[in-house]
């Protein structure tokens, strides 16, 4: 290649891994190519929660005319299974294929129930509208089973999916891993939103069956792309060894280097991160008067920040930073996040509402890379699957809890301050939200007490070898 052209792709080897976004996540081991592969199960499950909590929830209630009752009685049945994450993964860990495989047969029939959901969903959505001559209980049962469907292949791939990167990444690239896919989850769901949002644009009920039988047909194209020739078949999964109970596991498993206090931690942080998910967008316009172009672009000024968050987290913990420490970091920044999201409204100031959702993103980005990056380090070769399921069912399930309380928080308090029983001074509708971003505080506050004995001393980061460093070290500040 020769002239600009070649000049170009000179600089851009030039830069290197510092310049180059996840660049450096690659290993002889596991190479980029194989890596961005994997990372495609976050695509499909990021799709997946876009599709579920925003694109449906708006068409059932809009377009179909569902009733609001039975639209959050729908998008909270995934969430019955989300606490058995850990049981999958368990499930995984001790699981002997004949073809010796021990990942690869829970992301497939994960996949299967999702696409399975999704085939039946929106057939079972327009009966459920009324748009029959049948009973309406059998709309209401399909689209149940429906969702139920894709809840459970959701959980189980993504579970099963972290556990296979952490079986397949080498420990020095677990963090710089996590990040990838941390990315690829957020990229997946601002895609989906784009594409879903474009082809919905004009509604038509033929239109609506085509995307989400086509989201089925994505997910099983990208999970089998994601899955392909990625975990080794090993002939000791064929042995007869005796099984362990997943009691016996769970209780070796949470009696090791305070893991429970990591899993309250985890969840505490998760539900003060997440409470804002569905109050962001109307607190703008309602409270702060944003025209809805300004309010849409909450949307992607949350996803920048987390980015930014994933970046540096990455970055401070490949230097071995201690992932707590990090984690702990983000609860901090999230407190700062909320309290400018709380003072924006009576002083009436829109970028300090911007700079607030930025840093929630940020915040939430340095959490989430941390606390996992924590799990994967500490669990052991034979119980990856039970670690990551543990964290996984605790964030999930906070995380569903959280934004299912948060609407009740809001309106309850709304209503009670409208109705003067906090005095004239607060009768105003802010007062609802102003409640939950200040439970959200209050709950990065606890977790910020629940992750402070898990940080190691400074005095260990002096005492240990630059080779006990690689994954976990210490050091209160994110320069380690």
């Amino acid at each position: 290649m020769r002239g600009p052209g070649a000049a170009i792709v000179k600089g851009f080897l030039s830069l290197g891994p510092r310049f180059l976004p996840f660049a450096d996540a690659a290993t002889p081991e596991l190479p980029m190519g194989r890596l961005l592969r994997l990372s495609l199960f976050q695509v499909t499950v990021g799709m997946a929660i876009v599709l579920l909590i925003g694109t449906l929830n708006r068409v059932m209630i809009v377009e179909l005319s569902v009733p609001s009752w039975i639209v959050a009685c729908m998008l909270a049945l995934p969430l019955i299974f989300a606490p058995l994450r850990a049981l999958i993964g368990f499930r995984s860990d001790q699981h002997r294929s004949v073809l010796g495989w021990r990942r690869v047969p829970y992301i497939w029939f994960g996949t299967l129930l999702q696409f399975g959901g999704f085939a039946i969903m929106p057939f079972a959505l327009l009966i459920l509208s009324g748009d029959t001559t049948g009973p309406i209980w059998v709309g209401q049962a399909a689209a149940g089973l429906a969702f139920l469907l894709v809840g459970a292949g959701l959980h189980t791939v993504q579970t099963i999916g972290l556990a296979l990167a952490t079986d397949l990444a080498p420990e020095r690239a677990r963090p710089r891993v996590v990040a990838l896919l941390c990315a690829a989850l957020v990229v997946g769901m601002a895609a989906s939103a784009l594409v879903f949002g474009l082809l919905l644009r004009h509604f038509t009920e033929v239109r609506l069956i085509q995307v989400v039988q086509g989201a089925a047909l994505t997910t099983m194209v990208l999970n089998c792309a994601a899955l392909w020739k990625q975990e080794p078949r090993s002939a000791r999964m064929t042995t007869t060894a005796a099984r362990t109970r997943f009691v016996d596991a769970w209780s070796a498993f949470a009696g090791v280097d305070q893991t429970r206090r990591r899993l309250v931690a985890t969840a505490l942080g998760t539900a003060g991160f997440s409470m804002q998910d569905i109050l962001l967008e109307p607190y703008g316009g309602k409270i702060l008067h944003l025209p809805v172009g300004a309010t849409t672009a909450l949307t992607a000024l949350l996803a920048l920040g987390g980015g930014a968050g994933l970046l540096l987290a990455a970055r401070r913990l490949a230097r071995g930073a201690d992932p707590h420490r990090v984690a702990g970091f983000g609860a901090l920044v999230g407190v700062v996040a909320f309290a400018c999201v709380i003072f924006s409204a009576p002083l009436e100031t829109g970028p300090l509402f911007g700079l607030g959702v930025a840093l929630i993103g940020f915040g939430g980005g340095l959490f989430a890379h941390g606390t996992l990056t924590a799990s994967m380090a500490l669990a052991k070769p034979e119980d990856r699957g039970l670690a990551l399921g543990a964290w996984s069912a605790a964030q999930a399930t906070a995380a569903g809890l959280a934004v299912a309380f948060s609407g009740v928080i809001n309106d309850v308090g709304s209503s009670l301050a409208m109705a003067g029983a906090f005095g004239e001074a607060v009768a105003s509708p802010v007062t609802g939200y102003t409640f939950v971003y200040a439970i959200e505080i209050v709950l990065l506050l606890a977790t910020l007490v629940a992750i402070g004995p898990l940080v190691r001393p400074r005095s260990d980061l002096r005492s240990a070898q630059p080779s006990q460093l690689a994954p976990v070290v210490a050091g209160f500040n994110l320069e380690g």
